[in-house]
């Protein structure tokens, strides 16, 4: 199974058929999209018209204070249960049952807040606590943090310092806080397990993003169940994906088939209807 996620910045506006075409070729079997601004206006009517035009059945979640995301699968993969978060996020997340050969999959996209470290690590904590648990879950999308495993003081020099308070705390150390709380959860980060090549996501080389400065901000976390099926993480570059935006797509690679252990998680889709999240605290 191919899972792809990815942020086509801005709804894609008038990049949007350089996103369907990459997406025509590397014909993900699952996909985790953020920043799908306008997909939720007229009834949904703009989601259903890309999600036609590649093929695949979807799931979004709409955004109170951001944008829309959402999970898409390709048949015969079907979404058997969906849930949408929609308050405690600075954007959204969309999470679906899928029914797969080897048991049913948690899918969940979400895009964490791009301003505040605190406030990502909020998110990360409160997404962690209640979807960790599940084991079967593979959480994707743009959490627009660094990871605690890697030196980064060469991307950090390299930002604009405008931007630097996103990434770093007061003393000047790199916060990786959002990446932490979700690997204390048993959320792993595939990358370090079977990332080939260059795992910078954020910029493309003509899709803007001068908020960047060659980051790995789009992540894979594999719950405890699923980590062992993860085959191999890809950073899908060149031709269209240089400037449909300004995010590059990542691609997971996962042995998931009959064999595989379903577990006994409980699907999502059966604890609570679409948005009906309350309002954080505050």
């Amino acid at each position: 199974m191919l899972l792809l996620t990815w942020n086509i910045r801005d709804g894609g506006g008038d990049r949007l058929d350089a996103v369907v075409a990459v997406l025509a070729r590397e014909r993900p079997d699952v996909l985790a999209l953020q920043e799908l601004r306008g997909f939720d206006r007229a009834g949904g009517r703009r989601m259903r018209t890309f999600a036609e035009a590649v093929g695949m059945v979807p799931h979004l979640a709409r955004s109170v204070f951001g944008q829309p995301v959402a999970v898409l699968v390709r048949p015969p993969l079907r979404i058997t249960g969906r849930t949408a978060v929609r308050w405690r996020l600075h954007h959204a997340a969309a999470a679906a049952t899928v029914a797969t050969p080897g048991g049913p999959l948690t899918v969940l996209s979400t895009h964490l807040n791009p301003y505040s470290p605190e406030r990502r690590r909020r998110e990360a904590s409160w997404l962690a606590a209640r979807y960790a648990r599940h084991g079967r879950v593979l959480l994707a999308g743009d959490l627009n943090t660094l990871d605690p495993g890697s030196d980064h003081a060469e991307s950090i020099a390299a930002l604009p310092a405008a931007y630097r308070g996103r990434h770093v705390d007061p003393d000047g150390r790199v916060n990786t806080s959002a990446i932490t709380a979700f690997a204390r959860a048993g959320l792993a980060d595939v990358w370090p397990l079977a990332g080939s090549g260059d795992g910078r996501t954020a910029p493309t080389t003509r899709g803007g993003g001068a908020e960047f400065s060659g980051m790995r901000l789009d992540y894979v976390l594999a719950g405890s169940a699923v980590a062992g099926l993860v085959r191999r993480a890809r950073v899908v570059r060149g031709g269209e994906a240089e400037y449909a935006s300004d995010h590059y797509p990542l691609a997971v690679d996962l042995a998931v088939d009959a064999t595989s252990p379903a577990g006994n998680e409980r699907p999502v889709g059966n604890e609570r209807p679409v948005g009906s999240e309350r309002p954080a605290d505050g």
